[in-house]
Formats: structure tokens, C-alpha cells, sequence
């Protein structure tokens, strides 16, 4: 189609329209003006949601993107903010999500020249993307366009960063549009499918062990269909807690670093892991050590979007390439064996031991119970609450004791990052405000971007922000008492008052000192329809669900000898 004399900013902006987005989350730039003033005009198709810092904005589409299924969109400024959303980007590519980055350069008259914060992004963003390129010519757009949103979104998904020239941006052209390239979709190989039904029909102590993105409403329906017809525990990777339901009998709990001693063992005690989306990094496989490497003693069904991370670091017996959504039908499809029904017990025993998990009374305790509160949170969360969380060792009480059944959704970086909560809470309660949205959040992560709020304020958006409050970064304090017990250097942090900060901000905040002040703190919360912060004052022995800060140094020194 052709379109008579448009910039490179309203073809942008044109794609965007053509490719159904309906929110774009950015850091206002000079290097990409073009494109603000075309998304002025489309106002009523695309809301813009202008955050205060690059990472925020980025973090943002990152988990909106999560949320929807559907590509996030963000537009960031030149080198620095580039530099600043480098960060949610990295995220992205670790966490297999789709996203395009629309990155602002310098003229392209001034490149070579040491101009004003010139740097080549697309080499600087290459290693943590799917495609990044700049784009030297306006009539090129259209091309560009239709194929970033693809290639986000086909096989592994993850971030596409195209940098436009801000004279590019404002070049004229009669270039017409692209049409919306279809997204490719693997169905698995039936030869392959008939050999993961024999290893199954042969198993005697499997488990399903699910992870990854691309988990549809109906992906995950069938996923729990397929697990009660084959007598399979169930178990979530490390933050993909809403990957199956964890009311439904067959879930066994979470395997990340704060997992259930008893679903370790059971896991690298089986003979069949079926392993569907999860790519077995690092932190899903207890630091590598879940299985024997390169070749684990369990029989392993790798299924994967992409084959790049076949193989990595474990050697599949089968490797099927597949989107989750085709291969759970696909699964389905097939008449499970006679073995199943045998195996009713372990799903029993398993479910038994999550269950007795979530009891707070086996954790460490301060003047505020943290399992506690979390046990007394997951009561008070709507069936389609959104929980966000960061990074840190707090989030073993999360993980532990929240239950992500029904409708709710939980968003967290895979990828380790700090500072994601908050931004993800923000973008939770913009997106869909008449869902309950809670950002969990320690007092690291929400002094790197806990500036978000005003975003919420200035949009009229009302998370619940929970602040881990310990006073230092507590996995970096874990790590320096593991390898040098009672030295501290570095991780103490002090922090403001961060009811005042809420209050500034118009809207609620409460502290929460003990264990008794947490429900009516979060019902209050709740109640006022505000922005809210909870200051949740936690004890620093309380580093994790099972064991204490002097735990942890004391078998430090006891492993070193005694010396300190």
C-alpha cells in the first residue's frame, strides 16, 4: 500500500498500528522527536506511558510482554538511554520474551565524528538480542518493521532492537507498508512424539518439570490435562511459578534455589524428566548439579522454541523442537500406558510434601514472621492477583509460600535483575486496572527503580509495593558470609523513610514492624484505591526460608577451620 510522503516517525508508528500494539512505554528522547509527535496523532489507538528512567521503561514493556503474550514495545533516546535499558533487554534475551526496541541514534552526517553521545548501539546490543540493526534509510522502514516484530516473536522469543538516526526518523518517504509477517509456529515431529510416549510408558519415577515462556491459557489447560492422565508430578522453574496451577493436585512445588529438600531429591531421583520450555539454566538446576553433566543418568526430554540451548550444559535422550501450545496437543492427542495409573502414589506423596512445605512454623522468625505474612498475603490475593517480584534472597519467601492458583500471574526476572518489581507493578496496574497488582520488592531493588511510582501517580494506577526491608543486600551479604564469614563490606544500605515517600506521592503507606500489623496494613493498602507501599521490617537472620545468617556464617567457619 502505498502511502504518500510520511516521515520515518510516522511509519513507526504506522506499524505499530498495523501490528495491534496498544501500549508503548518510553523515556522522552531528542533523538527520536519524529516518533512522539506521530503517536500524539494516534493517541486513540496507542496509550504512551512515559517513565522516569530508561530501565523503568524498559522493565515495563519487558513484563508487559509476559503479562499479554504479546510483544512489548519501548522507545528509548541515544547511548545513555540505551545504556540504561540495556539492562531489561539483557532480561528479555535471558528470559526468552518479545520485545522491540526502537533506540534513537545520533544524525547520521555527525557519525565518526566523536559526536555527542555517539556509540554504536547495534554492535554494543548485538550479544543480548535476537536481531539488532540500524536502519539508514526512511523508505527501509516498512521492511525493518514487519520483520522485528516477527523475529521477537518466532521460535525462542526475545528482544529486537532497531536504531534510528534522528534524521532518518524525520526523512521524508512514499514508501508503503509491509504487510504483518506471519509468526512460524514448530509443531513437533509425530516420530518424535511416538518415542517420548515410549520413554513415558516405560518410566517408573517420572516428572514434568515445566519452565519457560509461551505458556498460553490453553497451553497451560492442556499441560494440566496431560499431567493427570499420565501420573506426573508437576514442578514450576525458577520464577515461572505460574506455569501450572498450584491448587491442582498434581503440582509438586518450585525449583529454584529456595526449593523443598524433598523436591530436589525427588527430581534427581527419578528415571524420565520431561522438561518442557525450561532451558535448565543455572538457578533451575540447583547450580548445575540437578543432573549429571553432559550426560544426565535420568532419561531427559528436552522441548524447546529454539534448538540453540539443546545441549548446553545437559545432553537430551530426546530433543523435540516445538511451540508449547502445538506440542501440549500434540502430547495429548496420545493414548497414555497402562503405567500411569500406577503411579498415583508418588503424585499423592508429592503433593503431600508441597503442602507440608507451606507450613511457616519450619521458618526463621523475627519480631515479623515472614512466612506468616506471606501465608496471611496469599489469603488476602484476588483469583486474578498480578505479583511482580526482583531479584534477592527475600524472594524465597515469596516463592515458598505464595500459591499462583487460578487466574493469577506472577512476573519475575528470570535473568536475575534488580530493580523489576516496581516498574512491573506499575506497568500490571496500567495495563489491566481492575486486577489487584502487588510488586514484591526488597529495599535493594526498590532503590534502583522505585522512582516508578511517580509513573503510577502521574497515570492514576494503584499497585501494592511490599518492601523487604532488611537494610543491606541481603544475597550479597549471604554470599560474603559463605566465602568470607564476618566480613561485611559494602552491602549495609540506608534507606528512607519510605511511608513519607508514598505519602509524597499521594498515596498510602504504612510499616509493618510486626507480624500482627501486616493484614490490617495490606487491607488498609487494599481499601484506599491508592498508590501504596508497605515498609515490611524484617529481621536481617531471616536471609532465608530455612536457615539463619548465623547459620550460614557459622558453617562457613566451620568449613574453613574455625578461622574468621
Amino acid at each position: 500500500m502505498a502511502n504518500q510522503d510520511r516521515t520515518g516517525g510516522r511509519i513507526v508508528v504506522d506499524a505499530f498500528r498495523r501490528h495491534g500494539v496498544e501500549h508503548v512505554f518510553c523515556v522522552p528522547g531528542e533523538s527520536y522527536l519524529d516518533i512522539l509527535d506521530a503517536l500524539l496523532d494516534a493517541s486513540h489507538e496507542i496509550r504512551l506511558v512515559s517513565a522516569r528512567q530508561e530501565g523503568g521503561a524498559a522493565y515495563m514493556a519487558e513484563s508487559y510482554a509476559k503479562l499479554t503474550g504479546k510483544p512489548g514495545v519501548c522507545l528509548v533516546a541515544r547511548s545513555p538511554g540505551a545504556c540504561n535499558a540495556s539492562i531489561a533487554i539483557h532480561t528479555a534475551y535471558q528470559d526468552g520474551t518479545p520485545m522491540v526496541v526502537i533506540a534513537g541514534q545520533i544524525r547520521r552526517n555527525f557519525w565518526g565524528r566523536g559526536s555527542f553521545q555517539e556509540i554504536d548501539l547495534a554492535r554494543m546490543l548485538e550479544p543480548m538480542t535476537k536481531w539488532a540493526v540500524q536502519v539508514e534509510r526512511a523508505a527501509d522502514l516498512p521492511y525493518y518493521m514487519a520483520q522485528a516484530f516477527r523475529v521477537a516473536q518466532e521460535g525462542r522469543p526475545g528482544p529486537v532492537v532497531l536504531v534510528t538516526p534522528e534524521d532518518m526518523l524525520a526523512e521524508r518517504t512514499s514508501a508503503g507498508d509491509m504487510p504483518v509477517l506471519q509468526v512460524h509456529r514448530q509443531a513437533p515431529d509425530p516420530r518424535q512424539m511416538q518415542e517420548m510416549r515410549a520413554l513415558l510408558d516405560r518410566a517408573e519415577r517420572p516428572i514434568l518439570y515445566v519452565g519457560g515462556s509461551g505458556w498460553t491459557a490453553a497451553a497451560k489447560k492442556g499441560l494440566q490435562q496431560f499431567a493427570e492422565a499420565n501420573g506426573l508430578p508437576v514442578c514450576c522453574a525458577f520464577r515461572r511459578l505460574d506455569a501450572f496451577d498450584h491448587d491442582h493436585p498434581n503440582f509438586a512445588g518450585e525449583m529454584g534455589p529456595a526449593a523443598a529438600p524433598e523436591l530436589v531429591k525427588r527430581v534427581k531421583e527419578s528415571d524420565v524428566v520431561l522438561a518442557p520450555g525450561t532451558r535448565l539454566g543455572e538457578h533451575a538446576t540447583q547450580g548445575y548439579t540437578l543432573f549429571d553433566a553432559p550426560v544426565p543418568k535420568q532419561k531427559l526430554i528436552h522441548v524447546l522454541e529454539g534448538a540453540h540451548d539443546f545441549g548446553r550444559v545437559f545432553q537430551p535422550t530426546l530433543a523435540i523442537q516445538a511451540d508449547m501450545e502445538l506440542f501440549v496437543n500434540a502430547a495429548n492427542a496420545q493414548k497414555p500406558g497402562a503405567s500411569a495409573a500406577g503411579r498415583a502414589a508418588q503424585v499423592a506423596e508429592a503433593r503431600r510434601q508441597y503442602e507440608q512445605n507451606l507450613d511457616p512454623s519450619r521458618s526463621p522468625k523475627g519480631a515479623v514472621d515472614l512466612g506468616r505474612c506471606m501465608v496471611e498475603l496469599d489469603k488476602r490475593l484476588t483469583s486474578d492477583a498480578i505479583l511482580t517480584s526482583d531479584a534477592g534472597h527475600y524472594t524465597g519467601w515469596v516463592q515458598r509460600f505464595l500459591r499462583l492458583n487460578g487466574g493469577r500471574r506472577f512476573l519475575a526476572p528470570v535473568s536475575g535483575a534488580m530493580g523489576y518489581s516496581v516498574p512491573s507493578a506499575v506497568m500490571a496496574k496500567i495495563v489491566q486496572p481492575k486486577r489487584m497488582a502487588v510488586g514484591l520488592v526488597g529495599d535493594g531493588g526498590f532503590g534502583m527503580t522505585g522512582n516508578e511510582i511517580a509513573t503510577a501517580a502521574a497515570c492514576g494506577a494503584a499497585p501494592i509495593i511490599v518492601i523487604f526491608n532488611n537494610g543491606m543486600l541481603g544475597s550479597i551479604r549471604a554470599w560474603q558470609e559463605i566465602s568470607y564469614p564476618g566480613r561485611v563490606s559494602g552491602t549495609d544500605l540506608m534507606n528512607p523513610d519510605y511511608v513519607r515517600i508514598a505519602e509524597a506521592h499521594g498515596g498510602f503507606g504504612a510499616r509493618v514492624e510486626r507480624t500482627e500489623d501486616f493484614v490490617p496494613a495490606f487491607e488498609n493498602a487494599a481499601r484506599s484505591g491508592k498508590l501504596a507501599v508497605l515498609d515490611l521490617r524484617m529481621d536481617r537472620e531471616a536471609i532465608t526460608t530455612r536457615v539463619t545468617l548465623t547459620d550460614i556464617r557459622e558453617a562457613a567457619l566451620k568449613r574453613k577451620g574455625g578461622a574468621g
